[in-house]
């Protein structure tokens, strides 16, 4: 088994536990994923979104691993990623992405990057060239 590392991405912020609300929104080379916040771990208000862009995303994959499966040692990185519920960039692949079922959107960049997002009851894997977030209080 290659030994990958896994660079926890969300510092002082993740998605909402329970009911997280996720959504995929495609604009031209860029995915937007979208979720409640968990106003439990940051200052942030109930009901505020954030929408995580992953620039230039070549390819991206929605599999339904939840917590359950992942606790029972089952999903790609169950026995190698650090916790259940945090959002990552995955480094040290030989193939990036590995081989899974991806959705295929582009070619992958030059310096493309394998971005990997546990939620309550599924996982969303990216591959684009960066990210960036913004929040909003939604009504």
């Amino acid at each position: 088994m290659q030994e990958l590392e896994f660079v926890q991405l969300n510092d002082d912020w993740s998605a909402e536990p329970n009911a997280p609300l996720v959504a995929v929104v495609f604009e031209g080379n860029a995915a937007n994923l979208s979720f409640l916040l968990n106003p439990w771990q940051r200052k942030a208000d109930f009901r505020e979104e954030a929408t995580v862009r992953f620039s230039n995303c070549s390819r991206w994959n929605w599999d339904a691993t939840n917590d359950h499966a992942w606790f029972a040692g089952e999903g790609r990185y169950a026995k190698q990623a650090p916790k259940w519920g945090e959002f990552y960039e995955v480094v040290g692949e030989d193939i990036l992405g590995g081989n899974i079922d991806w959705e295929i959107i582009a070619a992958d960049t030059v310096n493309a990057r394998h971005f990997l997002f546990y939620f309550r009851a599924e996982t969303l894997e990216f591959i684009a060239s960066g990210w960036s977030m913004s929040t909003k209080t939604i009504h």
